[in-house]
């Protein structure tokens, strides 16, 4: 179906769209991280050469006061100086309780040998030291930064499969529910006529007219069962003259409504206008909509129907003077399940909606409606 290929389409465009949000932000993370680790290392040469020149001062009036400006400005990465022998001289931005800890600064200093490169500091000819860091707390956030990322990203894919599951259930029960009324609603005309007929039949007033009568609602019986089967499979269409369709839907609408209701058609310019379509199915679409207009008239009114050929489409307009739909309303009146009836079963227009757009390719939408003066719905068929 059509309209479930659109949806998974929908998902799978969520999905990369995650996806590839989730891939920028790791590698441009990774990229400030990368840089950030070598601004580090550039600090913490800066620093090993601030403790270099301080620890092989000659002149004892040397001005020091850039270089110590240096060593206090690092106050973020962690470091350890050790000679050449690992014994440690000198520790800064370590944890201030556990700096007297031995085994805590050997295990801090084997990570260090295994995160950095380490830093040599010649401070005479005879006297070599080393320096190793670690990365900084706020380097060490950055870096698992992409990784709370995914994690985010992922919860984000799951809880819209979640809500998209949950919507795409709840709308096929009331599709479901619809269904099952639509059908209830269907068969309810004819098969109480019949019961009708059978009464007469009982009382042995039988003549040709009650025959006839019969057999057309034997007639609809079978329409409304070709209908209902042709949902959920693909329709053979065929070319008919529309206006004729039309006419025949109209028919019945015709003597199943008050004679309160002026029902006009104009469509005497496009007599011969072909169109593709299953005529079962476009007959109940021009049904559901004379009937919703019936019902917004509340039984009075005028109900006009238009058929205009415009170059490749046919525009089909029907027309009521009934209680028009407010313009917040005009989309959501295609939804599953949306009605105004006290006693309706909200499918009809939702069922129009992909009769049309599903299995003819058209479209249909509210052309317009003002309250209390009436609506316009417009079908766009490709001719």
């Amino acid at each position: 179906m059509k309209i479930y290929e659109h949806k998974k389409k929908w998902k799978l465009f969520l999905v990369l769209v995650a996806i590839a949000i989730g891939a920028v932000s790791i590698l441009y993370t990774n990229t400030l991280v990368e840089k950030l680790s070598k601004e580090e290392r550039k600090k913490v040469v800066l620093f090993v050469e601030g403790m270099k020149r301080v620890s092989s001062m000659d002149n004892p009036n040397q001005d020091l006061g850039f270089v110590f400006e240096v060593i206090r400005n690092n106050e973020t990465v962690p470091v350890i100086v050790t000679d050449d022998s690992a014994n440690i001289l000198f520790t800064r931005n370590l944890d201030s309780t556990r700096v007297d800890d031995e085994k805590y600064l050997q295990a801090t200093l084997q990570h260090m040998r295994e995160t950095n490169d380490s830093i040599k500091i010649v401070v005479t000819e005879e006297i070599t030291q080393y320096a190793f860091y670690d990365d900084s707390i706020l380097l060490k956030k950055l870096f698992y930064y992409p990784l709370v990322q995914l994690g985010i990203i992922i919860l984000f894919i799951l809880v819209s499969y979640l809500a998209f599951n949950s919507s795409r259930k709840a709308e096929q029960n009331r599709v479901w529910v619809g269904m099952s009324k639509e059908t209830a609603h269907q068969l309810g005309t004819p098969i109480s006529s019949l019961m009708a007929w059978l009464e007469l039949m009982k009382s042995g007033e039988v003549n040709d007219e009650l025959i006839n009568d019969i057999e057309k609602d034997i007639k609809r019986l079978e329409m409304i069962t070709e209908r209902f089967s042709k949902i959920g499979s693909a329709p053979v269409l065929k070319k008919v003259n529309i206006s004729e369709t039309v006419e025949e839907a109209l028919n019945y609408i015709k003597t199943r409504t008050s004679d309160k209701i002026k029902v006009i058609t104009n469509f005497e310019e496009v007599k011969d206008v072909l169109v593709d379509v299953n005529v079962p199915l476009f007959e109940w679409v021009i049904e559901n909509l004379c009937k919703n207009a019936v019902d917004a008239m509340n039984g009075e009114g005028t109900l006009e129907v238009k058929i205009t050929d415009v170059g490749q489409v046919a525009y089909i307009d029907i027309k009521d003077t009934g209680k028009g739909i407010p313009k917040i309303k005009q989309k959501t009146v295609f939804t599953p399940g949306y009605t105004t009836k006290k006693r309706g079963w909200g499918l009809g227009l939702s069922l129009t909606k992909r009769i049309i757009e599903e299995y003819h390719g058209g479209k249909i939408f509210v052309k317009n409606s003002e309250i209390n003066k009436g609506s316009t719905f417009r079908i766009v068929l490709k001719k």
